[in-house]
């Protein structure tokens, strides 16, 4: 097939990159020109300006995926883009976007004769040699219409899937990215004890040890094996400064808009809030009264 990547990052440069090596001619667009010029020298085509990329794409319908920042980055591209496509033409957003976000477009773009699809794309970096895991909002035949782009960006296996309605394919990737969170804050949580304890063992050897065989292995234990390999046990090059996408914030809202309690995906968002502090004014309170009511000594600044 044909498609046009826009938003050449650490995750679209890659999707462009796997899915020319599957066979498919990709048409590329990038608001700074170096990375566009480093896609063309792979085999590309591509420009730094939106206004000249329809026009590079040969087939009809034409298909745009956008991989830019989730949010008015991602609206003010499409925005620019939709007037110059015809009826029939397809847009597919891949970023981290909320899915009211495509609850809104979807029915702008149809006014307009375009389809519209919502991705949610997990595979990291890794996504470019391992593969990209896709859950993905919209309609029955744009998805069997785009299906054999799905097909080059998933492993071998097929990871990919129609969710539902436009939005599914980003509540699915949103609620994926709050259970990683609970995921990730658990190993943490038993890292630390096991270095804080008497005996203080190889965590690099511990992981090893848990990669096979054990009910805790998954990929997050075998990227904690490269993370010690290339750090050290203390890790003592990493600041315990934590981000967040958006993605776990609003998992933690939907939760509450459905009344289903989710107190891991909540505590392991508000831990990360947490990591950011670097010093908390609530543990200093804490700190104050145990010194008030029981005598507790407290540490000076």
């Amino acid at each position: 097939m044909e498609l046009a990547i826009l938003g050449l990052g650490r995750m679209g440069g890659n999707m462009a990159v796997r899915l020319m090596k599957g066979g498919h001619r990709v048409v590329v667009w990038n608001r700074s020109r170096g990375k566009v010029d480093e896609h063309i020298a792979l085999g590309m085509e591509g420009t730094n300006l939106l206004a000249a990329l329809p026009g590079m794409l040969k087939q009809s319908p034409r298909v745009c995926w956008f991989m830019l920042p989730a949010g008015q980055t991602t609206d003010d591209a499409i925005d620019q883009i939709a007037p110059l496509l015809s009826p029939g033409d397809i847009v597919i957003d891949g970023a981290n976007s909320r899915w009211t976000d495509d609850k809104r477009r979807a029915p702008k773009l149809a006014e307009m004769g375009l389809k519209y699809m919502d991705v949610g794309v997990s595979g990291g970096i890794w996504g470019l040699t391992e593969g990209y895991s896709q859950m993905i909002g919209g309609d029955e035949a744009t998805f069997q219409f785009c299906e054999p782009i799905f097909k080059t960006l998933a492993p071998p296996t097929g990871n990919y899937g129609l969710m539902g309605t436009h939005g599914a394919g980003h509540f699915v990737k949103m609620v994926h990215n709050g259970i990683e969170y609970g995921m990730m804050q658990a190993y943490g949580e038993g890292y630390e004890i096991l270095k804080k304890s008497e005996y203080s063992p190889d965590l690099l050897k511990v992981s090893q040890v848990w990669q096979q065989g054990s009910v805790v292995r998954s990929w997050l234990l075998d990227l904690a094996v490269n993370a010690f390999s290339k750090h050290g046990n203390d890790l003592e090059a990493i600041k315990g400064y934590v981000a967040d996408s958006g993605e776990g914030r609003w998992t933690v809202e939907a939760a509450m808009q459905e009344d289903v309690p989710a107190p891991v995906i909540t505590l392991s968002l508000i831990q990360r809030f947490v990591s950011r502090q670097e010093n908390s004014f609530s543990a200093q309170v804490l700190a104050a009264l145990r010194n008030e009511f029981g005598g507790h000594e407290v540490k000076s600044v």
